[in-house]
């Protein structure tokens, strides 16, 4: 007896994750179900190459844990208990507990939150036509890219580089503070085809022997916060040894005398003190640079990530400046291309409401939940949100303030997710949300030049609703009025796409992606930087800084006037010895996957990299629960011993939840939330503490 067999169609899509390679996908759909994931061949930066994790989204996707009916809470928060009710009956609940926050303290009070769970310009920044519409706190965004950005955009004058493809063009690939083996994998599939197809050496900088340091030809392993330094060492090599394109610099940098009379002093022997590298890898190291003209340097953010970010960047990014490797193809720096796309915004966000609402900074949720006053701007307390694509209960800094915020009983939080999250378990009113594969988005790429259009390509389950469709129906309740309401995403993603004369969306669909790069010669700054004058500024205005934000945020006025080691990183001392890194686990993209039984399975358990001398002085072995403090808070994790390590630095790889720590408290409990300069931004690897057996 025949039986009938689903046919199985091949739809395409973006991986809507918080990545810069935003990769072209090919997906298996069968009987309403996504199945296999692969990467789309004919996409140039993609090049068939996608990370485990997502290759397996099938297994997230189709996950029985996941959300499919709108819950209300009916114990006591953060104790889980939860009973489903309707979509009427919770929205009707949400936009009365927003009027009674704003009859109380005026719609200010009412805090719309969300970040980059979804990439997709409609589902990703509809809310801030909410938040608009309704006058209240609106959202600054700063926990992830501030420092990298305010740095970048201080030499350059623009948040653009090279083609990113040119790194299989060059001679010379420096990836530097980031790990793509884990997180951007098309960046070692360009790399790679460089050393293939022309010889070309891979440099890696790290704080650690990360999978992507292991595939190094000069791995060049430093203390975290200390690229600075490295990058000012290898500049005074490059002008001491006559690598430096002088005629470049006079005709393209603001002040090269000053500069090099500024090395003068930052030698490779007072790098070595301060980055452990010893001094002969440091001259190795700025030679490979000096004598390599199609020097590739692919600067990603994990070293920003330190109170000296800003400056570590710019630094870095002054080193293709001195060798004049701008003028290569296969040369110069590259950080994110997020200048190139230029969207006009009005329609999503509903630019053209005017407010003169406060910006509540994102990082700084557990102070402004806690009531401080100088978090709050002077303003009315949060007592309501709606949280959209992100999970601050496990990720946010200071975690111990951020937990007590979200336990205050006149605290109303309506959260939006596709799984039960540590957010979603501490909110009053919960909504279960629609996957990629089931809403109409348009995709940006940061780490390359694609636009991508993410269609519908299966119905969601249950009762699972866009975060278009949630905002749409809280502002008819709500009262709030823009067009862009009205609109499906599809009808949006069109306006995007026309309104910058990108085509029509039925254009966009047969094409799959479109292709925005740059000529060479705007990429490269040929004609000069994005300045008056067309000169990279290797004197920075930090005071005056490009990136846009609401003020000024941490010691601005202290930053270095040139690229230097800014000694404002929490150096180990007496009572905490150690500094701690939490990069990013491979299976894990923030606290997305760590539901999946594939990538819980692959990363075992929290735990803590220490090298083995390190560990012997405590008295430790491999796999002992220990003790990790910080001045803000305490977590317990397992002892991994690693060699991969300078003498006194640690890591821990995450995000896993708090939950699966021992004692319940995650890593983010270590971490600071204290404004990074001059934009703001979360230093979350930059941290001291003390070990011990717990």
């Amino acid at each position: 007896m025949n039986q009938h067999i689903s046919p199985v169609r091949t739809g395409f899509s973006a991986c809507p994750h918080d990545c810069p390679s935003t990769c072209a996908l090919e997906i298996e759909v069968a009987e309403g179900r996504i199945g296999r994931v692969r990467g789309s061949r004919d996409n140039s930066f993609t090049a068939g190459v996608i990370c485990a994790k997502v290759a397996r989204y099938a297994e997230r996707a189709n996950h029985p844990d996941r959300l499919t009916r709108p819950l209300r809470r009916m114990g006591a928060k953060g104790e889980g208990a939860f009973a489903p009710i309707g979509w009427d009956e919770a929205l009707d609940e949400i936009a009365h507990q927003f009027r009674e926050a704003e009859k109380r303290h005026g719609p200010e009070a009412v805090w719309p939150y969300y970040y980059a769970g979804t990439m997709g310009l409609v589902m990703r920044d509809g809310i801030n036509r909410l938040t608009r519409a309704k006058g209240y706190s609106r959202f600054f965004s700063s926990i992830c890219v501030n420092p990298a950005w305010s740095g970048f955009l201080a030499g350059t004058g623009k948040l653009a580089g090279p083609d990113p493809r040119e790194m299989a063009k060059s001679d010379l690939v420096v990836i530097w503070g980031t790990n793509p083996v884990a997180t951007q994998i098309n960046v070692m599939t360009h790399a790679i085809r460089a050393r293939k197809e022309r010889g070309a050496k891979i440099a890696v900088v790290d704080v650690y022997r990360s999978p992507t340091m292991e595939q190094a030809d000069l791995p060049i392993l430093i203390r975290p916060g200390t690229d600075g330094a490295l990058a000012c060492a290898v500049m005074h090599v490059l002008f001491r040894d006559g690598l430096a394109d002088r005629a470049y610099l006079a005709a393209f940098a603001d002040d090269p005398a000053g500069l090099e009379a500024h090395l003068a002093t930052r030698t490779p022997e007072w790098a070595a003190d301060i980055t452990g590298l010893p001094a002969d890898e440091i001259e190795a190291f700025a030679h490979a640079i000096g004598r390599t003209p199609r020097t590739f340097i692919r600067a990603g953010y994990g070293f920003t990530r330190s109170r000296n970010g800003a400056v570590a960047m710019h630094a870095v990014s002054c080193i293709p400046t001195i060798t004049g490797a701008w003028k290569h193809e296969g040369g110069g720096a590259f950080h994110s291309n997020s200048a190139i796309y230029g969207w006009n915004k009005r329609m999503v966000e509903g630019l053209d409401i005017p407010t003169t609402a406060r910006e509540l900074d994102q990082s700084r949720i557990g102070d402004i939940l806690a009531g401080d006053a100088e978090a709050l701007l002077g303003g009315p307390p949060v007592t309501a949100m709606l949280i959209q694509n992100t999970n601050p209960v496990s990720i946010a800094p200071d975690q111990e303030t951020v937990r007590r915020g979200f336990a205050r009983d006149d605290l109303f939080v309506a959260v939006h997710e596709q799984f039960m999250t540590e957010t979603a378990g501490m909110a009053d009113i919960v909504l279960p949300a629609t996957m990629f594969t089931e809403h109409d988005d348009l995709y940006q790429g940061g780490g390359n030049q694609y636009v991508i259009l993410g269609p519908k390509l299966v119905e969601p389950p249950g009762e699972c609703r866009t975060n278009h469709e949630v905002i749409g129906a809280l502002a008819q309740r709500l009262g709030a009025a823009h067009e862009g309401f009205a609109m499906s995403p599809r009808q949006h993603v069109d306006w995007l796409l026309q309104a910058k004369g990108r085509g029509t969306v039925d254009e966009l669909e047969e094409k799959r992606f479109l292709d925005v790069q740059p000529d060479f010669a705007t990429a490269h700054y040929v004609k000069g930087f994005n300045w008056p004058d067309g000169k990279f500024r290797l004197k920075p205005d930090w005071a005056h800084s490009r990136f846009t934000s609401p003020g000024k945020f941490g010691p601005y006025r202290d930053m270095p006037q040139w690229p230097d080691h800014w000694a404002v990183i929490e150096e180990a001392n007496e009572d905490y010895p150690f500094r701690l890194v939490t990069a990013p686990a491979r299976s894990f993209l923030n606290s997305t996957f760590t539901e999946t039984e594939g990538s819980i399975a692959r990363e075992k358990r929290p735990e803590l990299l220490l090298h083995p001398e390190d560990a012997a002085g405590l008295g430790v072995e491999e796999g002992d629960l220990l003790s990790v403090a910080s001045a803000r808070g305490e977590v317990l994790l397992h002892a991994r011993l690693f060699d991969g390590l300078r003498r006194g630095v640690v890591v821990a790889e995450s995000i896993w939840p708090n939950r699966a720590h021992e004692g319940g408290r995650g890593i983010n409990s270590l971490t600071g939330a204290d404004p990074v300069a001059p934009a703001g931004g979360a230093a979350l690897h930059d941290n001291r503490v003390r070990i011990g057996r717990a």
